[in-house]
């Protein structure tokens, strides 16, 4: 039995996180007593959750290439759940004396894969147990189009051609539920199922856009990285941001990947 059921529920105050991870939840198959890997952990959604619930008679090692996000989720662990550790490991290159899991999760993971993706899931999928179950959450292709739209037709109309390049490579770069699904058939996996479900994240103009914190150090990022200079980026964006109402509402597409070895 867990010594505190509930204590560790998915945050609600986690508004980009937790709505995947409950996706995640969703589709895993979660009781005592599993040994589970956990990558691109950050700060512990979903790893305390999924500790809590396969209880001292399973172990969940939860892993991120973050120093700091490891750091931070042992901090708020502090001697709780002791059959949960983080550790900083890099997913694309798991070492050889890992062993395997029943259950392979990874919340919001497979934009982390980069530069082959495929590779990476080959990776996890080496390490899962015969019967075990692979779950990986991301933003899909789709995910706030209506944005990427207005982006384009932005730099179309202010003629910086090489910034769309980058920004159309970047476009291009995003998996889409047929792709990954791809992945596990090529990897002969069974069950496979792909899911997306809705997300709408909400904001206004200027500021509140520009710095909005699901948004912010990721989506809007990646704009930025398509200009060399970074005060003409800086300038695009701020024009960008006046007229939210061009692209807004904002609908983040969740999908959940699913197999079984």
């Amino acid at each position: 039995m867990n010594p505190h059921p509930g204590r560790w529920p998915l945050p609600q105050y986690d508004y980009w996180s937790t709505p995947f991870a409950e996706s995640l939840v969703q589709h895993l198959d979660l009781h005592a007593g599993l040994q589970i890997l956990d990558v691109a952990s950050g700060h512990g959604i979903p790893a305390f959750y999924l500790a809590e619930h396969v209880g001292p008679t399973g172990a969940v090692l939860a892993i991120d290439v973050n120093p700091g996000q490891v750091a931070r989720a042992r901090a708020i662990q502090g001697s709780q759940l002791p059959w949960l550790r983080f550790d900083c490991i890099d997913m694309r290159a798991l070492p050889s004396d890992l062993p395997s899991f029943d259950r392979i999760t990874g919340n919001l993971s497979v934009m982390f894969f980069r530069p082959d993706r495929f590779q990476a899931v080959r990776g996890l999928v080496a390490h899962l147990k015969p019967g075990g179950q692979l779950v990986l959450t991301f933003p899909s292709y789709g995910t706030f189009d209506s944005l990427w739209q207005r982006v384009d037709q932005a730099m179309i109309q202010q003629g910086l051609r090489t910034e769309r390049e980058r920004f159309q490579t970047y476009l291009n770069e995003r998996p889409s539920a047929s792709e990954v699904r791809g992945w596990l058939e090529q990897l002969h996996l069974e069950h496979i199922d792909v899911s997306e479900y809705p997300l709408e994240v909400a904001t206004g103009p200027g500021r509140d856009f520009l710095h909005h914190p699901l948004l912010r150090g990721g989506f809007l990022d990646d704009v930025y990285e398509c200009f060399e200079d970074q005060r003409l980026a800086e300038e695009f964006m701020v024009t960008l941001s006046r007229n939210t109402h061009n692209f807004t509402p904002l609908i983040a597409q969740r999908c959940v990947l699913s197999g079984r070895k």
